[in-house]
């Protein structure tokens, strides 16, 4: 701890959202107090959700290179190619604080903040999901927090012309003060499109902000970001943006029209702390000087004030870089498409950031001060023991019984109302959307299958972070590899509570070192990604959500197994790795803590992964789904949805976990009956790799019922009780 010198002003303190701690540590690097515009540039850049000053050192843990990882160290987004000269960029990122406090705009500005991301690296974006966490349906504001976010989301993506094709959405209780809000975006880099950076560079060249007018919105936004909600979180409204993603549409034509004529340098997205952040990292990561003109900046008030230029968050703006010579071209680019280009300064050879306002000097200062200096903190942590049990307690229940109950609670009925209000097909690359377990589009230029699937079980965090944590990276992986995919890389959003609290960040490192592990056993390295800490409201923390987004490619677009029963006839089979056993998500709902028994071994289920996707590039495959929350028997009620029933005559197959218990992992494979033979042929192969795996022949698809050991449901009856849950959870939603 720095020994105290400078005495603080507390209302400065609380102003900026600085420590006493901080401000001595600011006090220090300078040689003197902080004045003028420094207390905002301090404010915003040194934020959690800038700085990431509490995670960090553990982020480096992570499995993050391989060779198809392009080198994009400190850029907007992840880059990897996937051969044949094309190239994706992804990346996943919270709104969750925004969101809470104004739904439709938070939810809205955080998937034009996620696409910003990706079409500054130079990529189209091609692909959008979401993954979402509420409350329960009648804990106070839900309903609205749910319309709001869901419209928000659709308002902006359907606007803007870019398909929504996959998600996830949990509700629990510990949601219900703060909400989770996580936005994918994914772009295509054709066989002649290049990679941008954001490094400034070139003594001489123009600092151009390109895009919608600079407002008052978002202001302070990103130290808002990095703070525990209490009784006031209704006031911080003003530091919500407003996004408009029709400007956002021409934002993204206009940037990569430039790039595309090669007439940019370097740019950089207006995103968190908006001009702040872009311009100093900017700066920072190109070893460079830039002189800035505030006035010179596009604003919507003529009474916006230079501090407020530097921290708002107004929407669909970048800051790019270009030789003078060049301008001209640019400004007649962005004119066509109705938006401002404005010369705001240049690049300096000195490497300091010197900011003017009306022809006076406001303040110059070497930007690594603030980007290089931010605080690191190594927070207290300890490890998590093992909570593996010997006496697992399976609820058995009545199939039609524990099926009604299942489906009426809203964990386990239709999400449909959510994905029905997305534009799933704009673009008319959709393959597989939002109603399949994964996203599927076809690539522009090689019309191979590009695959999206999110991750994270919020219930088995709850049972284990480093169990969670690993799960957050497999189950995901699983549901690529049954359908053929080879899952190529991955992002993350990670959302925790207070860091300052040791338990909460205990959990913290056991999920980023769990998922670090499964990464590498499947080698699919984490290339980008965010941090979301104090999710908390009135000192209680969000269960610990580490959500994933995986991506993975298959060459073949035709041959993707279905999620549902196809044909009559079939012969369905469940292939169990049983490493860990789950009382499950059914208990939970049954209101009681699941307990678990066993531990995973990453490397039998690598190959588990890499087996089951080679006998699905058979082609012999009809219907194929990863079995997991609420069990065996729940995910063959989902398959039968398509109105096709199952006759299942094995007891051994539920013997150990009963119908409702759930094994990590397994999965559901179905072959026609003339590839039985050959089926069983493939999965013999795999079980000289893998002794503990399980084979089991369920029975055969066919009739209007699902039959499990003579306990007998109408699929019909199936099909209501799984749409009606929704309405009967959210009535004025349905």
């Amino acid at each position: 701890m720095v020994q105290n010198s400078f005495k603080a002003d507390p209302k400065y303190l609380k102003t900026y959202r600085i420590s006493e701690d901080e401000y001595q540590m600011i006090c220090k690097l300078l040689g003197r107090e902080p004045e003028g515009l420094e207390w905002a540039l301090f404010s915003a850049l040194w934020s959690e959700h800038c700085s990431y000053k509490s995670s960090k050192v553990h982020l480096r843990k992570f499995y993050s290179k391989n060779d198809i990882v392009v080198d994009a160290e400190g850029e907007n987004a992840g880059v990897i190619h996937l051969g044949q000269g094309e190239q994706v960029s992804f990346k996943m990122e919270s709104h969750n604080h925004p969101s809470f406090i104004s739904p439709h705009q938070g939810a809205a500005t955080g998937v034009g903040g996620i696409l910003r991301d990706i079409f500054t690296m130079g990529a189209r974006p091609i692909a959008l999901g979401n993954y979402l966490c509420f409350g329960e349906p009648k804990a106070d504001r839900m309903s609205l927090i749910v319309d709001g976010v869901v419209r928000g989301i659709a308002d902006y993506g359907n606007c803007v012309g870019v398909p929504m094709i996959t998600g996830q959405t949990n509700f629990h209780s510990s949601y219900n003060g703060n909400v989770l809000v996580n936005a994918f975006a994914l772009g295509y880099f054709g066989k002649e499109d290049q990679v941008y950076s954001s490094k400034a560079h070139g003594t001489g060249n123009y600092v151009v902000y390109v895009g919608a007018k600079t407002g008052k919105d978002g202001v302070h936004g990103a130290s808002m970001a990095s703070e525990s909600f209490d009784e006031d979180s209704e006031d911080k409204k003003p530091t919500v943006q407003i996004g408009d993603p029709f400007y956002e549409k021409l934002l993204i034509e206009g940037c990569l029209e430039v790039m595309k004529l090669d007439l940019v340098e370097a740019i950089q997205d207006m995103g968190a702390a908006g001009l702040t952040s872009s311009s100093f990292e900017m700066s920072d990561g190109g070893g460079v000087g830039l002189h800035l003109h505030l006035d010179k900046v596009p604003a919507r008030d003529s009474d916006i004030t230079p501090e407020e230029i530097l921290l708002s968050e107004s929407q669909e703006r970048m800051l790019l870089i270009c030789k003078p010579e060049n301008f001209a071209k640019i400004s007649e680019v962005f004119d066509k498409w109705d938006l401002d280009a404005a010369v705001i300064g240049e690049v300096v050879d000195e490497k300091e950031i010197t900011l003017f306002w009306k022809g006076e000097k406001q303040l110059k200062i070497d930007p690594s001060v603030l980007v290089e200096n931010a605080p690191r903190y190594n927070r207290s942590y300890d490890e998590i023991p093992s909570k593996s049990v010997q006496d697992l307690k399976i609820l058995d229940s009545d199939l039609k019984d524990g099926l009604n109950k299942i489906y009426s609670h809203i964990e386990g009925g239709s999400k449909n109302w959510i994905y029905q209000q997305y534009d799933q097909r704009v673009g008319a690359r959709t393959a597989k959307d939002c109603s399949s377990s994964i996203g599927v589009v076809s690539l522009p230029e090689t019309g191979r299958a590009l695959s999206v699937v999110l991750g994270c079980r919020p219930y088995v965090m709850r049972m284990h972070p480093g169990l969670g944590g690993a799960d957050a990276v497999i189950y995901p992986s699983l549901e690529l590899a049954v359908k053929g995919f080879k899952s190529l890389a991955v992002t993350d959003c990670l959302n925790f509570g207070n860091p300052e609290k040791p338990e909460l960040m205990s959990e913290f490192v056991a999920a980023v070192e769990s998922m670090s592990e499964a990464c590498k056993a499947i080698d699919a390295p984490v290339i980008s990604g965010n941090v979301s800490l104090y999710n908390e409201t009135l000192e209680k923390n969000v269960t610990s959500t580490p959500s994933t987004g995986i991506v993975g490619i298959k060459d073949d677009i035709q041959n993707i197994p279905s999620d549902k029963f196809q044909q009559n006839g079939d012969v369905a089979f469940v292939l169990r790795l049983p490493q860990v056993k789950t009382e499950g998500c059914y208990k939970e709902i049954c209101g009681e803590q699941p307990k678990y028994s066993g531990e995973l071994n990453n490397k039998e289920l690598s190959e588990f992964v890499t087996g089951l996707k080679e006998i699905v590039l058979k082609n012999i495959i009809t219907t194929s789904k990863v079995s997991g929350n609420f069990g065996l028997a729940f995910t063959l009620s989902k398959m039968c949805m398509s109105g096709m029933g199952l006759k299942v005559d094995n007891q051994e197959v539920f013997s150990s976990q009963g119908l409702f218990g759930e094994s990590l992992y397994e999965v559901v494979l179905c072959v026609s009956k003339n590839q039985k033979e050959g089926f069983l042929q493939l999965a013999s192969e795999l079980k000289s790799k893998l002794n503990q795996l399980e084979i089991y022949e369920l029975g055969t698809t066919g009739g209007s019922n699902l039959e499990i050991n003579s306990q007998s449901v109408p699929v019909d009856h199936l099909f209501k009780e799984y749409n009606q849950s929704w309405e009967k959870n959210f009535e004025v939603l349905a």
